[in-house]
């Protein structure tokens, strides 16, 4: 296995890529079969909702194994778990292909999403074993676009897929995928966690930690709830630009695949501007967009205007998610470095309920109602707003305190003044 090798405290490029493989896991094994499911829902003679709870499975399986194998790479180092669940991923992977019904389908999936987390979560935890503060945010802000450009593209690749392939070869695909993973982090990855750092306790000892630790948890409910912000549109986008604005189907995949590109161009961005002006400042910047964004697409739906005019706030509403999620996984992670495997299990596991949570609401009031959608988006950035503004009070208070801490310590020390001007001789 390759060393690390870094330039001005950044990872090299071929551990770039491998991170960036890995935190792909979770769109790719997600909408890369979602244009297969009338061919599923036809072969298995199932209705749409029973197909669906492959989806629903896949997501809870991703939301446990980041606790499960989160904890575990705190306990035993990131690569043996990495391997395990990568392999765990492989088996899965091939027994969805030749599933014969769909109660297996569906388990292979729950299986697949939990063994599959152990890539998305442990990639999280190696950036933050080898990286400090800005290069941090700015190696995260990297991995948030690599997972931005995955949903853009993978529905695409998948429908082409499936029509050469059928449905069991994209799931073969998917195996092919996991098995890529595996070469590419046996090969190119070493052990990032030295056995002196590792946690000699219960695999739960960890996440007792990160309730202790304020800002971790401020920055993951900030992070959450911007990917549910995100969520909530991505969830309604196919009704609401299709029935609601009228746009055909060509029409909706240009307009999302616009939105998605202003999402990794905003994450590139960051990644450029996080050591520069600090991952904070971005995302006290980021947040109010994305709520007057929110709340712009509120109004427009509520309002008698032309539904067309909902597409231009959501472009930039998209993109400052791009400046968020980067920032705040990095600051979150930053405040419980010694725990970062059980940090960024935490945080996914977050991510994945408070999306399973939007999910559903957007398409409460019917397929041809965009303001479902406008009303989750506003109160997730609304939260979202108030966690920040929260999470501001909470660093000023630690920095007073650590102020008073030195002028104490320095009082107590009963050291002399030097008068200004005579601190050189």
């Amino acid at each position: 296995m390759t060393p690390v090798v870094r330039t001005r405290g950044r990872l090299s490029l071929p551990w770039l890529l491998v991170l960036a493989l890995l935190a792909t896991a979770a769109p790719l094994s997600t909408d890369l079969y979602l244009p297969s499911f009338p061919r599923i829902q036809s072969e298995f003679a199932a209705t749409a909702s029973g197909v669906q709870l492959s989806l629903t499975g896949f997501f809870i399986g991703m939301a446990a194994g980041q606790l499960l194998f989160g904890a575990l790479s705190d306990r035993f180092g990131r690569m043996r778990p990495l391997i395990v669940g990568t392999i765990g991923a492989i088996a899965a992977s091939v027994l969805t292909t030749f599933a014969p019904t769909l109660e297996v389908f569906v388990g292979a999936r729950l299986v697949q999403g939990i063994c599959g987390a152990a890539g998305v979560v442990i990639a999280r935890a190696i950036v933050v074993d080898l990286t400090k503060s800005p290069q941090t945010a700015r190696t995260m802000s990297l991995l948030v676009t690599a997972t931005g450009i995955a949903p853009a593209i993978a529905p695409s690749i998948g429908a082409a897929l499936q029509g050469v392939l059928g449905w069991r070869g994209v799931m073969a695909t998917l195996a092919a995928l996991f098995t890529l993973m595996l070469l590419s982090v046996i090969l190119v990855l070493r052990e990032t966690l030295p056995p002196a750092l590792r946690r000699r306790h219960s695999v739960l000892g960890g996440f007792n930690q990160l309730f202790r630790v304020p800002r971790y948890l401020v920055y993951t409910a900030i992070f959450a709830t911007a990917f549910a912000t995100m969520m909530a549109y991505i969830s309604a986008s196919s009704f609401v630009y299709q029935n609601v604005m009228g746009f055909s189907p060509e029409g909706y995949g240009l307009l999302f695949g616009i939105n998605a590109l202003g999402l990794v161009m905003a994450g590139f961005a960051s990644s450029r501007l996080a050591e520069r002006f600090g991952a904070q400042r971005l995302i006290t910047i980021a947040v109010p967009i994305l709520l007057l964004c929110s709340v712009s697409v509120l109004v427009l739906a509520v309002m008698p205007v032309s539904r067309w005019l909902l597409a231009i706030p959501l472009l930039p509403a998209v993109a400052s998610v791009g400046f968020i999620m980067g920032n705040a996984s990095a600051l979150a992670l930053g405040e419980v470095r010694h725990v970062s495997g059980s940090g960024s299990a935490l945080l996914g596991a977050t991510q994945f309920v408070f999306g399973a949570m939007v999910a559903p609401l957007v398409g409460l009031a019917g397929e041809y109602n965009a303001v479902p959608m406008a009303i989750v988006m506003t109160i997730t950035a609304t939260t979202a707003a108030v966690l920040t503004a929260l999470q501001h009070r909470l660093r000023i208070a630690n920095e007073d305190g650590a102020d008073a801490l030195r002028s104490k310590n320095v009082e107590g020390d009963q050291l002399p003044s030097i008068p200004e001007g005579q601190a050189s001789s």
